[in-house]
């Protein structure tokens, strides 16, 4: 087993330099699922749709990104002691940034608007260009010692690549180039959601998720083998003949970390926390959206003769139904249940730790500090980890009835973030008030 680790929070930044990465980001959220309820629902929910394509840039981009970075200039320096080098100069613009870049992307998809994507190609090669040259001089000043502190030396070269197809396949939709459409479009999003995403969320949560809900330790073989092994088949995929090949190795080894996770979460000692089963939920979509991803790739012959035979299926879904289906479901398992949920799970423990952490420095000795509990009750974070999982749950099911559990789901989901955003924004007050009583003690 792996030895417990030590976090620096001496070098933790300063607190507008997280809080304005991620403070922001649920919001974004909330817009997302206006946009599902209220947008343009035609072709919902092939995945190529105008709407689909916007609600996931909004999803990736305008929310999930500034957390995912915001965490990144926390983590450089606590976990892997390596200060994020104008951190401070870049954090103002994450948030606003992607959120830009996001509705760039989105007016592109919805409107055929080429300008849309040359704006959006052109801020994120200023903004992302930034955030990696940061991220690249920190990270190479890295110490590994597990697989958290391995991610944080090498995920910036995720984020790059992520970063650049994106730009490409922007530049192609903005007429600026002639590029293989479709070979950018698989890398870009195997990349992004596994490459960037997951890997992110794994490596993190290898550190956090002992340290908040004590679960089992990882062992040294799980700490030795992130992040290479999502990675090698991801690698794989650059040459079109092993692309098969690499869909069905990359699905085997997030199905079986994904398991691992399950199993390990599932005898978490906290289980009690609301949270808990935001990480259940997220380790039990990983391991859905493998399968499903196989058998997207290899089941559409045997679908109508053998998985589903026609005595177990509804008048109203057919075989070609749920293969058409089935990349709707991949994308919500994925970026909602594998993202959202145990970003969710992480926002709700970060913000109210980082305000105690943050008071604790900055009041004298002898002084009492409000706990995590009072600065954000428990059963608050429960209504709001029940009201996402709500989201979640129609999100899977829209397909059955797009028409008005497209408006269902976007709204529970736009409750669900809002009801988050407030209360990051409570614990906000919370710190400045306590911050003012303070020094107005001195």
């Amino acid at each position: 087993m792996a030895g417990v680790k030590i976090l620096n929070y001496e070098l933790s930044p300063a607190p507008a330099t997280i809080f304005g990465c991620l403070l922001p980001a649920p919001w974004m959220g909330v817009l997302t699922g206006l946009l599902l309820a209220f947008g343009p629902q035609q072709g919902l929910p092939d995945r190529f749709s105008p709407l689909t394509l916007a609600l996931t840039h909004c999803l990736a981009l305008g929310m999930l990104a500034p957390i995912m970075i915001g965490a990144l200039f926390q983590l450089m320096p606590v976990v892997a002691g390596q200060a994020v080098t104008g951190a401070r100069k870049i954090a103002p613009f994450v948030a606003l940034g992607s959120a830009l870049i996001a509705v760039g992307l989105s007016l592109g998809f919805l409107q055929a608007s080429n300008a849309g994507f040359v704006f959006a190609g052109v801020l994120a090669l200023l903004l992302y260009g930034a955030i990696t040259l940061a991220l690249l001089t920190a990270a190479c000043e890295v110490a590994v010692v597990d697989a958290t502190t391995r991610t944080l030396r090498w995920i910036v070269l995720a984020l790059l690549l992520v970063v650049a197809l994106g730009i490409s396949l922007a530049g192609n939709f903005a007429g600026w180039w002639q590029l293989d459409v479709i070979y950018l479009l698989d890398l870009h999003v195997g990349w992004g959601l596994t490459g960037w995403i997951a890997t992110l969320v794994v490596g993190i949560a290898s550190t956090t998720v002992p340290m908040f809900w004590q679960t089992k330790r990882p062992s040294a073989s799980w700490q030795r083998a992130l992040p290479g092994v999502l990675w090698l088949p991801l690698l794989l995929a650059f040459w079109p003949a092993l692309q098969p090949f690499a869909l069905l190795l990359t699905c085997l080894v997030i199905f079986l970390l994904a398991s691992i996770s399950f199993v390990t979460i599932w005898r978490a000692k906290r289980r009690f926390d609301p949270a808990w089963s935001l990480w259940l939920v997220c380790a039990a979509s990983y391991m859905c959206a493998a399968l499903l991803a196989v058998f997207k790739h290899i089941g559409g012959s045997i679908l109508p003769d053998f998985i589903l035979p026609d005595f177990i299926l509804p008048d109203f879904i057919s075989p070609d139904f749920i293969l058409q289906t089935l990349p709707w479901w991949i994308g919500v398992l994925v970026l909602v249940g594998g993202a959202v949920l145990p970003v969710n799970a992480m926002l709700g423990k970060i913000i109210p730790f980082l305000v105690f952490m943050h008071l604790r420095r900055q009041t004298p000795m002898g002084q009492r500090v409000p706990t995590m509990q009072a600065v954000l009750p428990p059963q608050r974070l429960r209504w709001q980890a029940h009201s996402v999982l709500l989201a979640f749950g129609l999100l899977l099911l829209l397909p059955l009835a797009p028409g008005w559990l497209a408006v269902a789901a976007g709204i529970a989901f736009s409750l669900s973030q809002a009801y988050l955003g407030s209360l990051l924004i409570t614990c906000l007050l919370r710190y400045r008030h306590e911050l003012k009583a303070v020094f107005l003690a001195e």
